[in-house]
């Protein structure tokens, strides 16, 4: 398939609008504290009747710093004591919530993230990951996608080496930017030598996928200085990058407050910034796979992507559309038969509902017919660029163009601008609207109008 991208600045400046990532449809802004325990459970019965693998999510809140940048949701602190009583409850909350599933069902796929997982000691994560090994049917070979986001200032290679015997085959580093000036205008301070350390580290201990994180659009950054970090990734050669657009919310979040707004790059310089970084990932081999996300052609992601098979979830692309999702941990969010559901954010009350023996789940969505078609539909556009009418008649019973005849229309002005081809039985996003595929999603969102301001701009 073409994974090209084109970089038209008249485009992405007029289209560059807050919108969804739809890591889910509906957003997570439309789950309700109508949807509790008692749906959750029912859902679960549902799922176990279709069978099917699982996937995990353990969120771990904690930060030995904070970076002004950050929107997680997270705890900070020094005291590694901290994490004690959360873990103690993140095990009783696996024990419960395994008790609800089949215990056939074998876990796919399974995901740290935080917050720093490797906040924890190797004795709580061996902890961690042996009390999951009891209680679900993980796999014991290198089938499972077993993932975990580091932070290489909190990581050496003796972390690595643990993790990789915790049973760890995909591993994320966080890097965001290289420049001494950016770090300290966020409060970051990373070397490089920190940073490829752990990446050599992962590649002898037998990770079979590297991911870099970047971010642009940080204080003082310029096109130069963000192309001087690029090169520097780019000569280590991960398997894959997820360049982020920082998004300067701080009415939203408070640490963003301690970021001067005087050294945000302007939007045009960010528009460069952007431009440079594709143009340079697509010059050195690298495949756009979308939303931020580039991949070696014989990455997982972008084999999956060519063969049709590409999914998005709430940890972003995935190749397990299969999957139930069970988020475990405070604040995490799963995908269990038709619904989604949220746990409880506040550390104090998801330790209450958990010593009550209680699943935490705080909030949650059942998805209407419409929803399941809508997802159907961006969940195709955002993993593949193109849409094949016949598969979603199918599969939902409707004729596809009376059905979407509003917003065929609406992408009427999208077709003349030269984002995508309407033809008479699919849509074909072409290079130039790829990166603005958050747009033509937003077309078929019913839900997005009263609550578009609360996302950030899609570019």
């Amino acid at each position: 398939m073409d994974q090209s991208i084109t970089f038209d600045l008249n485009l992405i400046n007029r289209y560059n609008k807050a919108g969804p990532r739809y890591t889910s449809y509906p957003t997570a802004l439309e789950l309700h504290d109508g949807f509790g325990e008692a749906e959750y459970h029912q859902q679960i019965k549902n799922s176990n009747a279709k069978g099917g693998a699982l996937s995990l999510y353990f969120h771990i809140p904690f930060c030995d710093t904070v970076c002004f940048f950050c929107a997680c949701n997270k705890i900070i602190t020094k005291n590694r004591k901290h994490a004690e009583p959360y873990l103690n409850n993140l095990l009783k909350e696996i024990e419960m919530q395994a008790q609800l599933f089949d215990p056939n069902r074998k876990v796919n796929q399974l995901h740290w993230g935080g917050g720093t997982p490797t906040f924890l000691n190797y004795q709580q994560m061996k902890r961690l990951m042996d009390t999951t090994r009891h209680f679900f049917n993980l796999h014991d070979d290198d089938k499972g996608e077993y993932s975990i986001e580091v932070d290489p200032r909190e990581t050496d290679e003796n972390t690595i080496e643990q993790l990789r015997v915790l049973g760890f085959n995909r591993i994320s580093l966080g890097v965001q930017d290289f420049n001494p000036a950016v770090q300290k205008a966020v409060n970051r301070l990373q070397t490089e030598a920190q940073t490829f350390e752990v990446l050599e580290a992962a590649r002898k201990y037998g990770f079979t996928s590297t991911n870099l994180d970047l971010i642009y659009g940080l204080p003082l950054q310029t096109v130069e200085s963000f192309s001087a970090t690029l090169e520097k990734v780019l000569s280590v050669s991960p398997d894959r990058f997820s360049i982020f657009n920082y998004a300067h919310m701080p009415q939203k979040f408070k640490t963003q407050r301690q970021i001067n707004d005087d050294d945000i790059p302007s939007p045009e310089e960010k528009l460069d910034i952007l431009q440079m970084t594709g143009q340079r990932l697509l010059d050195a081999g690298y495949v756009y796979i979308g939303m931020d996300h580039f991949a070696k052609p014989d990455d997982e992601l972008a084999i999956a992507q060519r063969e049709g098979k590409l999914y998005r979830n709430f940890q972003g692309y995935s190749t397990h559309s299969d999957c139930d999702l069970i988020g475990l941990g405070a604040t995490s969010i799963g995908r269990v038969g038709n619904s989604y559901s949220q746990n409880v954010k506040d550390i104090a009350e998801y330790d209450r509902l958990i010593n009550q023996g209680k699943i935490p789940v705080v909030k949650g969505l059942e998805l209407t017919s419409d929803d399941k078609l809508r997802c159907a539909v961006i969940t195709q556009l955002i993993c593949h660029f193109d849409l094949d009418f016949s598969p979603i008649e199918t599969n939902f019973s409707i004729d596809f163009k009376h059905y979407f005849a509003d917003e065929l229309e609406r992408l009427q002005i999208m077709q003349t601008e030269g984002l995508l081809t309407i033809f008479e039985d699919k849509i074909e996003v072409l290079p130039p609207g790829r990166l603005l595929i958050r747009n033509i999603c937003m077309i078929f969102d019913r839900y997005l109008t009263e609550k578009q301001q609360q996302f950030s701009k899609v570019i």
